[in-house]
């Protein structure tokens, strides 16, 4: 899949509905690029590999898909966020129900389990630490689309300040001197995109969770 096919904006509401239509490539697009590195990261957090996180993200999108003609969101039950972690979840057991047992350590059971190593404890449906590694990963993971989004819809200069300035720490008068601009243009610059992206945080918010 490439790396992103647009940013118009959707409820999530809306864009849960549109997923119900498997012929709409746009709309899973869209899920993909705002939900992979998600669910990679905190597969990855649980103690599996990259080929296993992969494999993770595959088959927790195709679960989804399997679900969605029957889905219906409805946040006084519960939030897609939460559904999506278990989602999730539940993926990542299967992962390291797959690996092969080792010599005094058991396959944890899905439904129960017993084991008191790192993974097993991150994994546990009933532990608090995945949900710990879900809201770190969720916030990354806002973030990021936040950025992407507000660099897309920005004049690539005015990014390229931001970027130099804030994300490559150059001195404000060394950016200023690449840009032929003025150091204050570079201020400027800068809490415009730092707004920007604020903004776009709050936005993904109410439509994420």
């Amino acid at each position: 899949m490439s790396a992103h096919s647009g940013f118009t904006i959707a409820t999530r509401a809306t864009l849960l509905h549109r997923l119900k239509d498997w012929q709409d490539r746009a709309s899973w697009q869209e899920f993909f690029d705002t939900y992979w590195k998600l669910i990679y990261g905190v597969a990855r957090q649980a103690g599996l590999n990259d080929v296993e996180a992969q494999d993770v993200v595959q088959e927790t999108l195709v679960s989804v898909a399997k679900h969605m003609p029957t889905f219906k969101y409805d946040p006084a039950i519960g939030s897609f966020k939460g559904w999506l972690m278990t989602m999730t979840r539940w993926r990542i057991l299967d992962q390291l129900r797959k690996r092969p047992s080792r010599e005094g350590h058991h396959r944890p059971d899905s439904e129960h389990l017993t084991g008191t190593g790192t993974a097993e404890r991150v994994v546990d449906p009933a532990s608090l630490d995945l949900n710990k590694v879900w809201e770190a990963e969720w916030e990354k993971s806002l973030l990021e689309a936040a950025v992407e989004r507000v660099k897309h819809r920005l004049d690539p200069q005015k990014y390229q300040i931001f970027d130099f300035y804030v994300n490559k720490e150059w001195a404000p008068e060394k950016v200023a001197q690449t840009f032929g601009i003025s150091v204050n243009q570079v201020y400027i610059a800068k809490h415009r995109v730092t707004e920007s992206i604020k903004e776009e945080v709050r936005r993904l918010e109410k439509e994420m969770t």
